[in-house]
């Protein structure tokens, strides 16, 4: 199937398929942790993007790494590039890409997927979710062009109230917004690590 057949047969489907290399693959559903926490982001980066020129943009928003594909759904995608506000299909100059981890999933996400929105030139920041857990993941491209990942919490001086920062979209908020009423199969980490490291484009 070509990219152009995809976009095509996608548009009359009742469930959503990424598209990778003439594949396409059906989405799973996720947990409702998973979808409060892409709600919790979603209304704290709406209302904090209004009047910027940057559109956050939840699931049902397709990302295309290139007119011939890949093409993913995140969970949320914020883009400030004119061209976006006006597409119809895919999002095709993202800033800032966020995805809530599945365990089905979390392996692709941090891997593959990971190196495919990579190619992204515009892309700025990779956020990952844990839905198990407090905790993030947020990779940051370098002036040098390498990405570096910090995670959240990072020390224990910031387990009572640490903070969320997106540095692409200078947003800032406490982590618990993030997990506001959302129902953890897991406790958290009474130890994190500090976790900063550099990974090739």
């Amino acid at each position: 199937m070509t990219a152009a057949e995809y976009l095509a047969w996608e548009s009359e489907q009742p469930i959503k398929h990424e598209y990778i290399h003439g594949q396409v693959y059906a989405m799973a559903g996720g947990t409702l942790p998973h979808n409060d926490i892409a709600v919790n982001l979603t209304s704290a980066l709406r209302l904090f993007l209004r009047g910027t020129g940057c559109k956050v943009r939840m699931a049902d928003a397709k990302v295309q790494v290139s007119a011939a594909g890949p093409y993913f759904y995140p969970d949320l995608v914020v883009s400030c590039d004119d061209r976006d506000q006006r597409a119809i299909e895919a999002i095709s100059y993202p800033k800032c890409i966020v995805e809530v981890l599945s365990p089905s999933t979390a392996g692709f996400d941090r891997g593959d997927k990971f190196r495919y929105y990579r190619r992204i030139p515009t892309l700025e920041e990779y956020v990952l979710i844990d839905a198990e857990k407090v905790g993030v993941d947020c990779y940051r491209k370098t002036s040098a062009g390498k990405w570096e990942l910090t995670a959240y919490p990072d020390d224990e001086a910031d387990l009572n109230q640490p903070i969320l920062e997106l540095v692409s979209l200078d947003f800032a908020c406490p982590l618990s917004l993030v997990y506001e009423e959302v129902e953890l199969s897991q406790a958290i980490d009474p130890n994190p690590i500090d976790s900063t490291r550099s990974v090739e484009s």
